[in-house]
């Protein structure tokens, strides 16, 4: 039978496959994803249109006390900031609890804009493929299936120009330590490393989210840019707290990469 790994994460028909499920939960990480629902559905209650997990953790590669729980709350309204701030209180209680985890970040939308035509290629791309069902229904029901093609790649990263300047402002706004700095470092290299992959993932015809995967496959396609990325890839997973990395990112990398994104692929719809 063939596998997964030789479809490049692709079925049959050429359609991208949901990456992870509640059977790939490593075992260490069980008893936090139980409670993690149980609460959930204490606290947000009638609020709650569905739960999802997203990242490692689903996807069975998560690393015990290096991980983060990664959950994408559904719910029946647009959230409000009693709904942030319960969702915080949520957070910081499994975070204390749970040494298997480190750290919890919760994504919360209402399901109509989860459902949107507007969010269709981006936020429903990510529900139907990247997130696994914890509660509720299934919103991907609703959704297409969808192909690596550019439609997907110009509505997922086609907004990086627009991020860059946040990312500045972020950078100037954090404290002077390489502690501080970690945690800035590690998100803006994967949010680069993804825009990378997906500016070739048409080409390359499939779909990943292991970092060097990634990298590598950006690195087919733009070998003067190649070591760029296979360094960001593993300040991913491990990152550094040295300024320069994260000027490179906003005064080089990033520049170049929203540039030939907007050549190749376009500019990303435009929100509110």
């Amino acid at each position: 039978m063939e596998t997964r790994g030789h479809r490049r994460g692709l079925d049959a028909e050429g359609h991208i496959e949901r990456e992870g499920s509640l059977a790939r939960v490593p075992r260490a990480f069980e008893p936090v994803v139980a409670a993690a629902r149980d609460r959930l559905a204490d606290v947000f209650g009638s609020r709650l249109d569905g739960a999802y997990l997203y990242g490692s953790i689903p996807r069975g590669t998560a690393r015990v006390g290096r991980s983060d729980l990664d959950l994408l709350l559904s719910l029946r309204e647009e959230p409000t900031e009693a709904d942030r701030a319960d969702a915080r209180t949520l957070e910081t209680a499994l975070d204390q609890e749970f040494a298997e985890i480190d750290g919890v970040g919760t994504l919360l939308f209402g399901r109509g804009r989860l459902l949107s035509d507007l969010e269709r290629h981006d936020l429903g791309w990510f529900v139907t493929c990247l997130c696994t069902p914890l509660l509720g229904e299934d919103l991907a029901a609703h959704l297409p299936r969808y192909r690596p093609d550019t439609l997907l790649a110009r509505e997922t990263n086609g907004d990086l120009a627009l991020l860059l300047p946040r990312w500045r402002e972020r950078i100037a706004a954090a404290e002077d330590t390489d502690v501080a700095r970690r945690p800035l470092v590690r998100s803006l290299s994967r949010h680069l490393v993804r825009t990378g992959f997906t500016l070739v993932m048409p080409r390359w015809n499939g779909w990943t989210s292991d970092l060097g995967e990634m990298a590598e496959a950006f690195g087919a396609y733009y070998p003067e840019r190649a070591t760029d990325l296979r360094n960001a890839a593993v300040r991913g997973y491990e990152p550094t707290g040295d300024p320069a990395v994260l000027r490179s990112y906003v005064d080089d990398l990033g520049p170049w990469l929203a540039g030939e994104y907007a050549r190749v692929h376009g500019v990303k719809a435009p929100r509110a």
